[in-house]
């Protein structure tokens, strides 16, 4: 079912991280979900041709007529490509595998790199947008970073954790000098925590003193449940609202909140 806002133009949430297997969808996820739950009308924006975040909030990407792709590229307005889902206020922009194909279908087309920002501009009646991008830096992420207000940045409590994000501060600056003079990271999201490791608590140590009040205090730790939700398209706190990957998203959408959002009356 389309849906129609009605009122003005929302801030955007970027979550991205160039390096694969952060929990960067998993967060998009379940943010969008607490931020609904929380009264917050959310458009959630997957913008990875894998479409997971599509699939994670129940809705079958291959059997879509139109999705993120099909506006891109101008075949329909963005209104008539948003979907309902089935959680409480998180409406959805979808993927689909078609979306792998833009890298190339945009190639040529005069200024590429905007074609979101411009499309989310005709989009009205959210309290925010909450874009998913694919793990690695092409057309499609620099759509989003263009886009966006906010950039949080899920970072894996393990080995290497701060490789990508090196490459994404890259990224960010040249954003910045080309398409989005405002651009920065705005929050870090530390993922995948095992507090059993001695690893663990050094990279969350670590992290905390390189990036200091930019990372946030929610954590978000391995969890057998939150593993499982994606499978029966559901958000953790529809699935298992008591376990841990539930609260810990709880309380990362009260600090986003805190954060970026109190202004809403």
């Amino acid at each position: 079912m389309a849906v129609v806002p009605t009122s003005d133009r929302a801030p955007t949430i970027v979550v991205s991280n160039q390096k694969g297997g952060v929990g960067k969808t998993t967060t998009c996820i379940n943010l969008a979900a607490e931020l609904g739950r929380h009264d917050y009308s959310v458009l959630f924006v997957d913008m990875d041709p894998q479409a997971n975040g599509t699939s994670g909030l129940g809705v079958n990407a291959s059997a879509l007529e139109r999705s993120v792709y099909n506006v891109l590229i101008g075949d329909v307005p963005i209104q008539d490509a948003i979907l309902t889902t089935a959680w409480k206020n998180v409406s959805l922009l979808p993927s689909s595998l078609d979306l792998a194909g833009a890298e190339i279908e945009l190639a040529s087309a005069i200024s590429r790199e905007s074609k979101l920002k411009r499309q989310l501009e005709k989009v009205c009646g959210y309290d925010l947008v909450l874009i998913d991008c694919p793990p690695s830096l092409g057309i499609l992420t620099l759509n989003a970073l263009a886009a966006c207000d906010r950039l949080l940045v899920p970072i894996q409590c393990e080995y290497y954790a701060l490789e990508g994000v090196t490459q994404l501060v890259r990224t960010v600056n040249l954003v910045r000098e080309t398409l989005n003079p405002s651009l920065e990271i705005s929050g870090i999201l530390l993922t995948l925590y095992d507090s059993r490791t001695r690893l663990g608590n050094e990279v969350m140590a670590e992290v905390r003193r390189q990036f200091g009040d930019v990372v946030f205090d929610a954590v978000i730790p391995r969890n057998v449940r939150l593993s499982e939700a994606p499978s029966y398209g559901s958000p953790i706190a529809y699935y298992d609202v008591n376990s841990t990957g539930a609260r810990a998203y709880e309380a990362l959408s009260k600090e986003v909140i805190q954060r970026w959002l109190s202004e809403k009356p």
